[in-house]
């Protein structure tokens, strides 16, 4: 009787023990990536620190040395950076819950069927590649000019009155500018989260007697919640630096109505050539940057579980 000489393939633990005996070092392919970030980040932030503390005067050489704390006293008693922190949340807030709520009610109906929705789409997500400038001056110059805009030829034909919606409404006429461009970024973002609901679910739905806007409301919107907590996120660690739509429009008036912190700090370094005075605004507008992004993710990451 003969016998086969059977072959033992090694076990995965036996392969694992193998591979990981000669486990190949990433750290010198990881390092150069890591130290230009941190130079790319840490340097800019050490000269804001730096210049926050100097008087630093582009008009005027003789003004310098070490100010201390001068700068932020002069800061924090202007009116304008209280104003000027009010407008930079108010700003995000409103956009936000513009972008969210018209995102979710569009992102439902163009998941609809009807002929010729893939041209509605496309049109739909078309604003969000228009550059902030090029956006800014389309609303200024086309639509809400108060001679020769769209909404004034409108509402002249209807017998009303001509609004200037850039000094009757300065920050409202700025939300919309910027809610309009980022419409259709939160549009995209909950229509693809939308597109991952099941069938079986609306018909589940309409079977027990739920009714569109039910089922919107107790079915769709909760499955597009992980989606929106995406879109609040990226969303607003970009309208923190909202700017060329405030330059372009209203250069932060009328007076202060729409001056940001961002405006603000424009004005404070190219305008009245305070560099100190600017790095000093630089440097409260990383600390609230922070304490957003800190409490967005103490709020919002348990619920994408990071």
């Amino acid at each position: 009787m003969s016998t086969t000489a059977v072959t033992r393939l090694p076990t995965p633990r036996t392969r694992r023990s193998r591979t990981s005996g000669g486990a190949v070092n990433t750290l010198p392919l990881v390092a150069p990536s890591v130290v230009l970030l941190l130079i790319f980040s840490l340097v800019p932030l050490a000269a804001t620190l730096w210049f926050s503390v100097l008087r630093y005067n582009l008009l005027n050489p003789a003004i310098h040395g070490f100010a201390g704390f001068a700068n932020y006293r002069f800061l924090f008693a202007d009116p304008a950076l209280l104003h000027s922190l009010f407008v930079s949340v108010a700003l995000v807030v409103e956009v936000l819950v513009i972008t969210v709520g018209l995102g979710c009610i569009l992102a439902s109906l163009f998941e609809t069927r009807f002929p010729g929705r893939s041209i509605a789409r496309v049109l739909m997500i078309s604003p969000f590649f228009v550059m902030p400038t090029v956006s800014a001056l389309i609303w200024k110059n086309l639509l809400m000019h108060p001679v020769n805009g769209f909404i004034a030829w409108v509402t002249r034909s209807l017998g009303l009155g001509v609004v200037d919606f850039f000094t009757d409404w300065p920050l409202t006429s700025v939300v919309i500018i910027v809610a309009w461009q980022w419409l259709p970024f939160a549009f995209l973002i909950l229509l693809t989260a939308l597109q991952s609901l099941d069938e079986e679910t609306r018909e589940a739905a309409n079977i027990d007697g739920a009714g569109p806007i039910r089922t919107f409301l107790f079915i769709e919107v909760p499955h597009m919640g992980r989606a929106a907590s995406v879109v609040v996120l990226m969303e607003t660690i970009f309208l923190l630096g909202i700017f060329a739509e405030i330059y372009v429009t209203t250069s932060g008036g009328p007076g202060i109505a729409t001056t940001n912190l961002t405006f603000l700090i424009y004005e404070r370094a190219l305008l009245a050539y305070n560099v100190g005075g600017a790095s000093a605004a630089g440097v409260i507008a990383i600390i609230l940057a922070n304490v957003l992004a800190a409490f967005l993710v103490r709020a919002i990451g348990k619920r994408l579980d990071i």
